[in-house]
């Protein structure tokens, strides 16, 4: 199927592992993307993980073992995603999750560059 001019591809299959640790999204241009649950935590929309400015972004750590509790529709363009930390509030656009499927190796070695620079680490911090 090909595509308007200026139209993004729109998924026509979101699927949820049965481990709650990959989301895979599947788009009418023939794309598909399996996106990691902890990816997806660490660079949500959310304006406690991205700021209100790119100065303000954060970089979480510590998400290596987060699953997805839920994925809830936003009306006809989005998902919001509740992960196991309890994050809940970031809306992933179904343009946003092809942004993330299309750059994942860069946004995700950014990811762990940044956590190297600040000396911090994927796994989560130990208890007791």
């Amino acid at each position: 199927m090909s595509l308007a001019a200026g139209q993004s591809p729109w998924p026509t299959e979101l699927r949820l592992a049965k481990d709650r640790k990959t989301l895979s999204i599947a788009f009418d241009n023939g794309e598909r993307h399996d996106l990691g649950a902890e990816y997806l935590r660490v660079t949500s929309p959310s304006a406690e993980v991205q700021g209100h400015s790119p100065d303000e972004r954060k970089t979480v750590p510590g998400k290596r073992d987060v699953a997805i509790l839920e994925v809830q529709p936003v009306g006809n363009y989005a998902v919001r995603l509740v992960f196991d930390d309890l994050h809940s509030t970031g809306i992933y656009s179904w343009e946003y999750l092809l942004e993330l499927g299309r750059g994942h190796a860069r946004k995700w070695q950014d990811y762990l560059d940044e956590l190297a620079a600040k000396g911090q680490s994927r796994d989560p911090p130990k208890r007791g």
